[in-house]
């Protein structure tokens, strides 16, 4: 036999393939997870259903869901790029999971990168549900929706980098009660169901620098109000962003 005749041959996929298995493989196992799907898709839709048929809460502008679907949006993406991939990723660093895959043909931004993947296409779902659902309820959204998709993505990048930051720095079980508690937190103080002007100005001014009350404020300009491209609370994504990024790309442990 010549050398080099092998059926199959061996070595490593090319990347863009490793890449969209790992990838596929994220988003089936985050799908097949029961509190995964009850953090991402059970609770925001709860809230959107709930605040916006019952008068818990006065938003203070036309009808509720007007208000709240925005919010919910910014939500859905806190769940599932931060706090759901804080928790997951933090107990695969446990179980020694991300080790393994450290030392297999993947290299480890493109880990991170399908992890990222698998995110996106977990908010896709997300988003089509809660917008069909909001559409339900009454939802008349205005604006450009290009802008919109520019929050999304910002919004999830700067999630991830913070929810990668916590997941590598932690212990598991830390990751856990503080992504929990985190999101627990921003629910209620991040614009999502209460509006910021509901808090004493000082802490409004300082809730408003946070990545969940930037996203969910400029999502509620452009959907509710018609606005164009919210700099600002873009500006603030983006910040929050490279912070997250360069933090966990600075302290993450694999091990």
């Amino acid at each position: 036999m010549s050398a080099g005749t092998y059926a199959p041959r061996p070595g490593a996929a090319p990347l863009a393939r490793m890449i969209g298995a790992q990838a596929a493989f994220e988003t089936k196992m985050l799908l097949r997870n029961g509190e995964q799907l009850l953090l991402t898709v059970v609770i925001p839709s709860l809230v959107l259903v709930l605040f916006s048929t019952v008068g818990i809460i006065d938003t203070g502008t036309g009808e509720p869901v007007d208000f709240l679907a925005p919010g919910v949006l910014a939500l859905a993406v806190m769940s599932t790029a931060f706090t759901g991939q804080a928790i997951a990723t933090g107990f695969e660093r446990r179980y020694g999971v991300l080790k393994r895959l450290g030392a297999s043909p993947l290299p480890r931004w493109a880990l991170l990168t399908a992890k990222t993947l698998s995110v996106l296409a977990t908010e896709v779902l997300q988003v089509a549900l809660l917008t069909v659902i909001a559409f339900a309820l009454g939802w008349s959204p205005h604006g450009d929706p290009l802008s919109v998709l520019l929050l999304l993505v910002v919004g999830t990048v700067a999630f991830s980098g913070l929810g990668l930051l916590m997941a590598g720095t932690l212990r598991a079980e830390a990751t856990l009660a503080a992504a929990n508690l985190v999101f627990l937190l921003l629910l209620v103080g991040g614009g999502v169901i209460v509006p910021l002007d509901r808090f004493p100005d000082g802490v409004a001014a300082v809730l408003a620098l946070l990545p969940i009350s930037a996203l969910s404020d400029g999502l509620r300009d452009v959907l509710q109000h018609g606005a164009s491209l919210p700099w600002g609370d873009l500006g603030i994504l983006a910040g929050w962003s490279v912070l997250g990024l360069a933090a966990a790309a600075r302290w993450f442990r694999w091990e």
